[in-house]
């Protein structure tokens, strides 16, 4: 297939396009700078030029394309700004755009997103489909729905003639080079000397290494039914003290509780993911699929050393 990716040069995408190449797909990143454009090329992709507010380029690239795989997102707006609701907004234009060029043609669209969070237990493939209103819900929340129903909206593109399917991943997809939350982890344990958990430890992070969950998106491209909710989940949960406690050996720091009041000012933007219990399951997307992790698991790549390494 001709394949467009967006967020081919991020975190999963950069394993994705070689998996995807190697595979005998021909491949097309969106590709906001030259630089993009030309790790593109290395991995033996074309690139289109554009953005996610690039709503024109996006349908004409998907209209020439055999099948999209939608990872992109606006990080800096979200995160750095602190704006989700308009990092979310924007996307969900984006996937619209995309959708209408794939609309009646039978073509695979895959989305990116995230597993849900079942208080009390490990959420399945089954769950979070039930989205509120975006006005019903507090502000703080209103980005995080958005992109719920992003989800759900892609799925039911089912009824419109596309083969969607959603690939929603564990809150870490780690491996060499991972800049994300264990990497935040790592970082906050040096700067306050001190390997820290959450509480008493006992909430546990779903996780996967990015070369498996690249692999999902590849098999959902190829194979997964029209309306497939699919979960890339390797360790099911993983028990945040369990993780600090690899940590502060590795690093030669003593490990301990930070209690729930003071996690903001320890872990920053980070206590708020800490602070759910969030395991989620596979189950169903490998009996549906057939999909596999062979890649290390988070405490052994962990173990690995790659995270502790003297920053450059």
């Amino acid at each position: 297939m001709r394949v467009l990716v967006t967020g081919a040069t991020g975190w999963i995408g950069s394993a994705l396009v070689p998996d995807l190449v190697d595979a005998g797909h021909r491949v097309v990143g969106l590709a906001r700078s030259d630089a993009s454009a030309a790790a593109l090329a290395a991995a033996g992709a074309g690139a289109v030029r554009g953005s996610l507010d690039d709503l024109d380029v996006l349908r004409g690239a998907s209209a020439a394309s055999d099948g999209v795989i939608h990872l992109a997102f606006d990080h800096e707006t979200a995160f750095a700004r602190g704006d989700m609701r308009a990092a979310a907004e924007a996307d969900r234009r984006a996937v619209e755009a995309m959708a209408e060029a794939l609309t009646g043609t039978g073509r695979p669209f895959v989305l990116a997103s995230g597993t849900p969070v079942e208080e009390g237990r490990t959420a399945t493939e089954r769950d979070g489909h039930d989205v509120p209103p975006v006005d019903a819900v507090p502000s703080a929340a209103a980005g995080a729905v958005t992109r719920m129903a992003t989800g759900e909206y892609v799925l039911g593109l089912a009824d419109r003639g596309v083969r969607s399917s959603v690939v929603r991943l564990p809150r870490t997809n780690h491996g060499e080079g991972d800049q994300g939350f264990v990497a935040t982890l790592v970082r906050t344990a040096r700067e306050r000397g001190v390997a820290g958990y959450y509480g008493d430890g006992t909430n546990r992070w779903p996780a996967v290494h990015r070369d498996d969950s690249a692999r999902m998106f590849r098999i959902a491209l190829e194979t997964a039914p029209a309306g497939s909710t699919l979960h890339a989940v390797a360790d099911e949960g993983v028990a945040l003290r369990d993780v600090a406690e690899v940590i502060g050996r590795r690093l030669g720091l003593p490990t301990a509780s930070v209690p729930p009041a003071e996690a903001a000012g320890h872990f920053g933007w980070l206590a708020a993911v800490l602070a759910a219990d969030q395991p989620a399951s596979s189950a169903l997307t490998r009996e549906l699929t057939g999909w596999r992790p062979v890649r290390p698991g988070l405490l052994a790549d962990l173990e690995a050393g790659h995270y502790f390494r003297t920053p450059a």
